[in-house]
């Protein structure tokens, strides 16, 4: 295996894995520590409700693992929101992505020397991924397809979860306003160099994904990430006003052209009821943006970290250039005194 020379920081988010959790933290453990010159293993509880977080105190302690630092939510959040967590509070000159039932670690030398060799942003694709029941992959193709339209960017094949960023690339992030789900997109579409690779490994365990909750992150992140929703606006306006220009000529012509025309005729109920049913879709479409607009600003801060704690042991800390100076090393006033009188 290549040593590189860097502090490497890879962050785990999980929920309720007390059954692999100590295998999947020493297992890391082992790979990460004669990977890179240093390394932290940054893992993001999501509001576990099983033993997993006393597992992690355990590990933590000075008998435990070492380079450990737990964040514990006191609420679920969706996983890239908790990713956003680690990448936040993480210090290396890389930074890892990954989930650890699906996610093969192993992978990482080969990522790694991407990064090493300039790529900022290094996405892997695990082909063989666990199974979802149709209806999931049904709204699962049909919402990357829309996607893919809208932004030039299919997510699950061009930006998928296991993902390593330059710390430059994390500080581009977070100049803006919403991180935690521009982080989802962003790597993959904010001009920086990119390499996208594909492995084959067998999921840890499989999990299964809520549809309900996926298509909500699904259509934040549409709407969020691309102005398409607000080009369907003005294309409903520009509709509504030409169709109005052209019945309006339509009208004109059958008073011209009919001499038993009613007075009044059933054109002004017409053209009332379909330009009113325009402009419901485009008040439908404007309320939709200002729901959104408005749940961002009255849900408060997307996460908030009930503990934080850190590995008793550290071996970043014995590579610092420090040097501990005790007070009897200082000179006393009167000693000070008299050398400066000297």
């Amino acid at each position: 295996m290549d040593h590189f020379p860097v502090f490497l920081s890879v962050v785990y988010v999980i929920r309720n894995h007390e059954k692999h959790l100590e295998g999947i933290l020493k297992n890391a453990t082992m790979q990460l520590a004669p990977l890179v010159s240093d390394y932290e293993l940054i893992v993001i509880d999501n509001a576990s409700d099983d033993q997993s977080l006393i597992i992690l105190k355990e590990l933590a302690n000075q008998t435990g693992l070492p380079n450990l630092q737990v964040y514990a939510l006191t609420k679920e959040v969706d996983n890239g929101t908790a990713s956003w967590v680690g990448l936040e509070n993480s210090l290396g000159d890389f930074i890892a992505v990954i989930d650890p039932l699906t996610d093969d670690i192993s992978f990482l030398p080969q990522m790694l020397d991407k990064a090493a060799s300039g790529v900022e942003v290094v996405f892997a694709r695990n082909t063989q991924k666990s199974r979802q029941n149709f209806l999931y992959e049904a709204a699962h193709t049909v919402f990357n397809g829309f996607y893919k339209v809208f932004s030039g960017v299919h997510l699950e094949k061009e930006a998928p979860q296991y993902r390593m960023l330059s710390k430059r690339v994390v500080n581009f992030i977070l100049q803006h306003p919403q991180p935690a789900i521009t982080y989802r997109h962003l790597p993959a579409t904010g001009g920086f160099t990119r390499s996208n690779m594909e492995y084959c490994s067998p999921p840890l365990a499989p999990q299964a994904k809520r549809i309900g909750e996926s298509i909500d992150r699904g259509i934040r992140l549409l709407i969020s990430t691309t102005g398409a929703p607000m080009r369907l606006v003005t294309v409903l306006s520009l509709f509504g006003a030409a169709a109005n220009l052209v019945y309006s000529l339509y009208v004109v012509a059958i008073g011209i052209f009919k001499t038993n025309v009613a007075p009044g005729w059933v054109s002004l109920s017409l053209q009332q009821s379909g330009m009113f049913f325009l402009i419901s879709l485009v008040l439908l479409v404007l309320g939709e943006y200002m729901l959104h607009m408005t749940s961002l600003s009255n849900e408060g801060p997307l996460y908030h970290v009930g503990q934080e704690f850190t590995s008793v042991r550290m071996t970043r800390r014995g590579k610092l250039n420090v040097e501990e100076v005790t007070s009897s090393q200082f000179p006393s006033p009167e000693m000070a005194a008299k050398q400066l009188v000297q």
